[in-house]
């Protein structure tokens, strides 16, 4: 079994489970945070396992394809000793990044011909090719090759997109499925729902990936420029019809507040580049609300960092001592704000599973959410 579900909130559809793979389970819901080329950006392993107690990380196929590249990565035995990471690791299909690169792609029923954003070099993914490039990387969960449909398409490009990829994901499956597992460990490959903001297209998609029955199911398209309310409808609607019994996977969101809203649906996997992102740029989520380190008011503030927080940076740094980092342009400032929200975001959830388990999530989550969305 590969996914199993311990609790429902009574009030909500909110769950917590365990999810079981080669490298360890992973306790549902989960944040995993994202290392795009086999890190998390200023982030040792070390204080990923051990301070910020991370259960599972991403990787991009786009970008480990280009660099370092698969040879590479099959002669280190897999992506899981290439960066010493003992714990399972996600990939995402590179479907995002290459749609995203408009002026350097052509797409073409066989798959889509792009330009490397470092070299020029011309290349090509097709659903079978990305199965086998995710084989080699070797993650234990994997993405099938999709197109991510902007927010904003209208509904006759948004129909076309879905029905592409659906036709894409037979292809990812029948390769998929008639490959082996590289490095002795079991992969598991999710189907992508789509359909942009439209319910009947979501609906189908939902449908019709269930009939699949795979281990289990990623829900794509969201937070890329729809209206944050439109986001919350497609995620109710997508889990009305995807099978209780196979973990829900909402791609690249989001801030604290979506992510618990997304648990309340029934949502069990998180990831995004905020929390280091928005670190980097000197803003950081607490329990008290949103602190922006730049601000002169931290100037002299000599208090811990965060006196809620989990991470050993919350009470080794003064507010005052990490705004002037920030302000020095000194990376450390930069590492700090980034270690703390990456363990916030992984505190929110492991407490958002405390309380699914003991059955008051929902009272809960009404207490905390004020307090996360304010500005301090």
């Amino acid at each position: 079994m590969f996914f199993t579900l311990q609790n429902t909130d009574r009030a909500t559809h909110a769950r917590a489970g365990v999810i079981h793979t080669g490298h360890g389970d992973i306790l549902t819901p989960i944040f995993m945070p994202v290392g795009t080329v086999g890190t998390v950006k200023g982030i040792h392993f070390r204080d990923l396992r051990e301070d910020i107690h991370a259960q599972i990380i991403l990787g991009n196929t786009y970008h480990l394809y280009l660099r370092p590249g698969t040879e590479i990565l099959h002669r280190a035995g897999g992506l899981h000793k290439f960066e010493n990471w003992g714990r399972p690791i996600l990939t995402d299909s590179g479907g995002y990044q290459v749609f995203s690169l408009t002026s350097l792609r052509k797409m073409t029923e066989e798959g889509v011909h792009f330009s490397s954003h470092i070299d020029g070099r011309k290349l090509f993914f097709t659903p079978e090719n990305v199965m086998d490039i995710e084989r080699e990387i070797g993650a234990d969960i994997v993405m099938a090759f999709d197109e991510c449909t902007p927010g904003t398409a209208d509904y006759r490009y948004a129909k076309e997109s879905m029905e592409r990829t659906h036709r894409w994901l037979d292809r990812c499956i029948a390769r998929f499925d008639s490959t082996g597992d590289i490095y002795g460990y079991k992969q598991h490959l999710f189907p992508i729902v789509q359909g942009c903001v439209y319910p009947d297209l979501r609906r189908e998609a939902a449908k019709r990936l269930s009939d699949l029955d795979r281990d289990g199911y990623a829900i794509g398209g969201l937070a890329v420029g729809e209206p944050e309310e439109k986001m919350y409808e497609m995620i109710e609607v997508v889990n009305d019809i995807l099978p209780q019994s196979k973990p829900r996977y909402l791609m690249g969101v989001g801030t604290p507040w979506n992510i618990l809203n997304a648990i309340e649906l029934g949502v069990d996997m998180f990831d995004c580049v905020m929390p280091t992102r928005n670190g980097r740029n000197g803003m950081i989520f607490t329990w008290q609300g949103v602190m922006n380190m730049r601000n002169k008011k931290w100037e002299d503030d000599f208090t811990e960092l965060d006196p809620t927080g989990t991470s050993f940076v919350d009470h080794e740094y003064s507010r005052a001592y990490v705004r002037h980092l920030i302000h020095s342009q000194e990376m450390l400032g930069l590492e700090i704000l980034s270690e703390h929200n990456l363990a916030f975001y992984l505190q929110l959830v492991g407490t958002a599973r405390e309380h699914i388990l003991a059955g008051d999530f929902k009272q809960w989550k009404d207490s905390v959410m004020p307090l996360l969305m304010k500005r301090m």
